[in-house]
């Protein structure tokens, strides 16, 4: 998508009516740098930067205390921001899922592709009535036990029917007996099926396999599984609906040897840090960090995404690995972008949500003024002028606060089809439309796009995979879903179940933010920029100050037209529900906009659950605006021949879709401005749109 198309993912409705200014962003990586501030308020990056005690943390919960939320005050009132976690604060518990591990990372991307062409040939062998027992490959030496732990987990859970063997400190690889023999009395599925439920060893877990009228083969399987994991597994043959087949559960006696107080000490050691990375996004950073380490992804837990293109700091804790191992790998880390801070032991992980807000050090480049010409004032003026227009802008946005949208990176900014509109088929369980918006490529050639052109043409989910890149996990798990289980809507329905929980609903958490974003401009633009009788507000009853809000409870109140008249309430206590199964809406003209705009898509009757993806959105309640905090600025000349690496890619961002920027540049240093800001933002605040704000336009 071209840059400037992000216009339309955000409305153009202002809550103030200064000029503002032009200018372009992110146009150096130091441009842009956020820091997240701890639930205590602290910058992580600073030495008074502590952990305090982490407990589950819900965006605006309906039926949640005010005791167990993160609070801001303005004006004297109260009001949770939202975190951009899941709605419903519960994660699944699954056995890790193929895309957990990555083995790119684990392994190298072309020992990877080795792999993958070994698996390859093993099956054209089979298909051959070849027998390839002696095959076998080198996947490399590997001296931490950690991470040879990590490859023998990842490779036996990407390709069940592989064993991995280690002749120390080698890994190698090659088909599983057990697996062909297996394979050779049920189907593949369910042998691949069988052997990740025996690598996983979950407690109490079961396994079944299909129904099976056949009393001699049904004897057969038995006598297989109790030969090779009569001492892991029990069988039984139940029968149901006149239909019978084989259940298998782990024996108590069965499961892996007893853990050694070593091992127990191992799996409880946590360990702190503070993360600064450079043009890295946040899962790319923590999937590096895995592999070196030789734990899972999984194994990392943070309070919140951060920017790619950034530099950033954030909080984080890893699983399973002392202090003093982490510190071993700063070098290596430093050579990827990132480097580890404040290093120390704690009690227990971080969860998503907590923390109190960012900190942004920003640098706006490239200023002049609306509706500048091909005149060019002298510099003198042109300083004077812009002057004049920062000073306005920011102390408007300082006083008044700027439109609470969510950002377009909120919708996938720069995809051909953007994420709310996958989501909008998820909530109206259009599995299939789903899964074929998900895959529709953007323009270029690259093979990602490539290989979901090839997927829409052909609707040949095997080949597809094939084309795909391996680092494309996502794209990669719905694909092999869809191979094993159709692309009619039952199998589109289990490639969705394929991804983790926190990625399916972001996308129907996409399109209620889109939802919303529609909603606040047409309230301003419908009932201004007071407080209206029916608008909804939060109200804390019992004491009043922030220190005491345990001793308080909140609850939502619907502004009376004797409020609205008094002045009781200012625009800045006003919020919007994100629609959800449990959310009240506006008792004004806004109630009915809603509905309208539900129905407008469909929804009329959503209950906003999708039960066969296990995905639940109750609402949460998001504040009509957004306010600055600790705010400083400054505007200032360019220097001539500033040192710094420039953003690569599409990341220099430029406010004036009709800008000459080459032109620009080509001016005396001299008529060059750049404005620097400084300031805090509560949680799920975005920089750029309060960017927007003060300048009038577009990012």
């Amino acid at each position: 998508m071209k840059q400037d198309s992000d216009a339309v993912d955000v409305p153009a409705c202002f809550i103030s009516n200064h000029e503002g200014f032009f200018g372009s962003i992110k146009n150096f990586i130091r441009d842009f740098v956020v820091t997240e501030i701890d639930v205590n308020g602290q910058q992580v990056n600073t030495a008074a930067a502590t952990h305090a005690s982490q407990t589950p943390h819900c965006a605006f919960p309906l039926k949640t205390s005010a005791n167990s939320t993160e609070w801001k005050e303005h004006y004297n009132f109260q009001v949770i921001q939202d975190t951009d976690v899941s709605a419903d604060c519960r994660v699944d518990v699954t056995v890790p899922s193929p895309g957990s591990f990555d083995l790119s990372m684990i392994l190298g991307q072309s020992v990877s592709e080795e792999l993958e062409q070994f698996v390859v040939s093993l099956r054209d062998e089979k298909e051959e009535d070849e027998h390839p027992a002696n095959k076998e490959l080198s996947l490399g030496y590997f001296a931490d036990k950690h991470q040879r732990a990590n490859v023998h987990r990842a490779v036996r859970h990407r390709f069940p029917f592989l064993m991995t063997v280690t002749i120390q400190p080698e890994i190698r690889v090659r088909e599983d007996p057990d697996y062909r023999e297996l394979s050779q009395l049920v189907t593949e599925e369910e042998a691949e099926d069988f052997f990740r439920f025996i690598d996983a060893k979950v407690r109490d877990s079961s396994y079944t396999f299909q129904p099976d009228d056949n009393k001699e083969h049904r004897t057969a399987v038995h006598h297989f599984l109790s030969r090779r994991f009569g001492k892991l597994v029990e069988t039984k043959s139940f029968s149901e609906e006149e239909r019978t087949a084989i259940t298998v559960r782990l024996r108590e006696r069965g499961r892996p040897k007893k853990r050694t107080a070593e091992d127990r000490k191992e799996e409880e050691v946590y360990t702190a840090f503070t993360l600064r990375k450079e043009n890295l996004e946040t899962l790319e950073a923590i999937s590096y960090m895995a592999a070196a380490l030789g734990v899972l992804p999984s194994d990392f837990t943070y309070a919140g995404i951060k920017d790619k293109r950034a530099i950033t700091y954030q909080s984080m804790v890893v699983k399973k690995v002392s202090a003093q191992r982490l510190k071993e790998k700063t070098v290596e880390f430093e050579k990827r972008g990132m480097r580890l801070s404040h290093v120390h032991s704690v009690s227990e992980p971080l969860r998503l949500g907590r923390l109190q807000g960012n900190h942004f050090d920003l640098v706006v480049r490239h200023l002049r003024p609306h509706g500048a010409g091909d005149t060019h004032p002298s510099g003198a003026d042109t300083h004077t002028r812009l002057a004049a227009l920062v000073k306005e802008a920011v102390e408007n946005v300082k006083a008044k606060g700027f439109v609470n949208y969510y950002g377009p990176q909120r919708f996938g900014s720069g995809q051909t089809i953007q994420s709310d509109k996958v989501g909008l088929a998820l909530l109206k369980e259009d599995m299939v439309n789903a899964v074929r918006l998900f895959f529709t490529p953007e323009d270029g050639n690259d093979p990602q796009s490539q290989a979901k052109r090839h997927f829409l043409q052909t609707d040949n989910a095997k080949e597809s995979l094939a084309l795909m890149p391996l680092s494309k996990a996502r794209e990669r798990l719905m694909l092999r879903a869809l191979n094993r289980y159709g692309t009619g809507p039952d199998g589109c329905a289990q490639a969705w179940l394929s991804l983790p929980h926190s990625m399916r609903v972001f996308y129907p958490h996409a399109y209620c933010s889109r939802v919303w974003n529609e909603a606040v401009a047409h309230r301003l633009a419908t009932l201004g920029h007071i407080a209206r009788q029916g608008d909804l507000v939060w109200i804390q009853t019992g004491q009043n100050k922030l220190e005491d809000r345990e001793e308080s409870s909140t609850q939502i109140h619907v502004v009376t037209h004797q409020e609205e008249q008094e002045g009781i309430y200012s625009l800045g206590q006003v919020l919007l529900p994100m629609p959800g199964n449990t959310v009240k809406y506006p008792e004004n003209a806004m109630g009915t906009w809603y509905q309208e705009r539900l129905t407008r898509d469909g929804l009329e009757n959503c209950r906003f659950r999708v039960s066969s993806l296990k995905l639940n959105l109750p609402g949460c309640y998001r504040p009509l605006l957004a306010f600055l905090h600790n705010l400083s600025y400054k505007l200032q000349r360019a220097a001539s021949g500033e040192e710094g690496e420039p953003m690569t890619g599409n990341s220099s961002r430029k406010s004036d879709g009709n800008l000459n920027f080459a032109a620009v540049e080509g001016k005396q240093d001299s008529d060059l401005f750049a404005l620097t800001l400084n300031f805090d933002l509560d949680t799920s605040c975005y920089a750029t749109i309060c960017l927007r704000e003060i300048m009038k336009c577009d990012l």
